[in-house]
């Protein structure tokens, strides 16, 4: 199977990987970054005649592979997606589809008028953990949902790292942090439930990472001499510069070279290199929202940047019993109000190893599946994600706007 990537960053990389592994070809790739760019196709043996600076320049030529895989910034998925599908390509995309809500509805259609595959990569849905989950909800062991209490766990480093100074801090250049990283979270509520949601009331704001709150002496760069090095734990040095070789994420991702020298560099003026109480960031670094579902059910969902765990945590109450589930150590805990049992499963470290929790490789291979006509599940078609990107903008929408909000599909 010959495939094309749009956006060669890192999530570009880990599909291009896993595509390889299972025996696909990538042919042709596209970025605006030259020097990405030229790295992706080193890495991943794409011929030179396949490179492309634009991917418009792509869609101008008549069709000439199998499938594209979109992985550009938020706000750049809707022009490639549209104009791989009217060329008659099938398509990965990206989460979130787009920040913007028609633009979602219009790829949903595009995809339904062409009959061709759109895929989003709402990965979690093929984790081996919420598989389980889904497996134990759908025997009905512990009868009919009432209420989920679903908890995103946003490490400290990780939220300074990704919504302080990175790619995803600001809403002019990506999406609000509830579509941006937790449109995973809300697509796990809608796949657990099964129901769609009407309504949501959601609060939350930037309280922390502010100008305001900079410590008295703190520089623009981390490098310029910050008195605080010992006592900040966002010192940017600290956690870019502390593997000299194997260099992994999020260390690899703030400069295409990852020699030491190099990421010492980027820190100087880069934006991972900036002080994180004075960056040009304006998203949350907290909210929360209840959903309520058409049948009265409910889903409390929250998101916090300060956490010591990177992991999610999930509580559901059910007619018939109740379950406890913590993602980082792959344990599902279900109680039987009936017998009063205990049951704990474990979900095997293998198979919940690689990136997601073993989500991406295996979306990854069930979209290859899908496009080459073998038996596939299609769990993430563009239909079904279309619920959690509408929950996402409703939720903002009634942050903003400080009131109720109900949701029409």
């Amino acid at each position: 199977m010959n495939l094309i990537i749009i956006g060669t960053g890192s999530r570009g990389k880990v599909y291009a990987r896993y595509a390889q592994e299972y025996g696909a070809k990538i042919i042709a790739a596209a970025d605006a970054n030259e020097e990405k760019l030229k790295d992706f196709a080193a890495k991943f043996n794409v011929p030179r005649e396949g490179l492309y600076k634009s991917w418009e320049y792509v869609f101008k030529a008549e069709k000439f592979a199998d499938a594209v895989i979109i992985s550009t910034p938020d706000k750049v998925h809707y022009g490639p997606t549209m104009a791989a599908l009217e060329k008659g390509y099938h398509v990965l995309l990206e989460k979130p589809m787009s920040p913007n809500e028609q633009e979602c509805r219009d790829m949903v259609n595009k995809s339904l008028e062409k009959g061709l595959i759109l895929m989003v990569c709402h990965v979690l849905r093929y984790a081996p953990f919420y598989e389980k989950l889904k497996e134990i909800i759908d025997e009905g062991r512990i009868g009919q949902i009432v209420n989920i209490q679903h908890t995103e766990n946003v490490s400290y480093w990780h939220f300074a790292h990704s919504f302080v100074r990175g790619i995803f801090r600001n809403e002019t250049i990506s999406s609000p942090w509830i579509l941006a990283k937790s449109c995973h979270d809300l697509d796990m509520i809608t796949y657990l439930m099964n129901k769609k949601c009407k309504s949501v009331i959601s609060n939350g704001n930037l309280m922390h990472f502010r100008k305001e709150n900079a410590p008295d002496g703190a520089p623009e760069y981390c490098l310029d001499n910050c008195p605080h090095e010992k006592t900040c734990q966002y010192f940017a040095p600290a956690l870019y510069l502390k593997q000299i070789t194997d260099v992994t994420w999020p260390s690899d991702v703030i400069s295409v070279d990852t020699s030491y020298v190099s990421r010492y560099e980027a820190l100087k003026k880069g934006p991972y290199g900036r002080c994180v109480y004075k960056c040009d960031n304006d998203v949350v670094d907290h909210q929360s929202a209840i959903f309520e579902m058409e049948d009265g059910s409910t889903a409390t969902f929250n998101m916090i940047g300060f956490s010591s765990e990177n992991t999610r945590t999930i509580r559901i109450y059910g007619t018939k019993g109740d379950i406890r589930a913590h993602q980082g150590r792959n344990e599902i805990e279900i109680y039987d109000f009936l017998t009063g049992e205990k049951e704990v499963v474990k979900i095997d470290e293998n198979s919940a190893r690689r990136g997601h929790g073993g989500g991406d490789e295996r979306l990854l291979k069930d979209f290859l599946d899908a496009v080459s006509g073998k038996p596939s599940e299609k769990k993430t078609s563009a239909v079904n994600s279309l619920q959690s990107h509408l929950m996402a903008f409703a939720a903002e929408k009634s942050r903003k706007e400080g009131r109720e909000v109900e949701i029409k599909f």
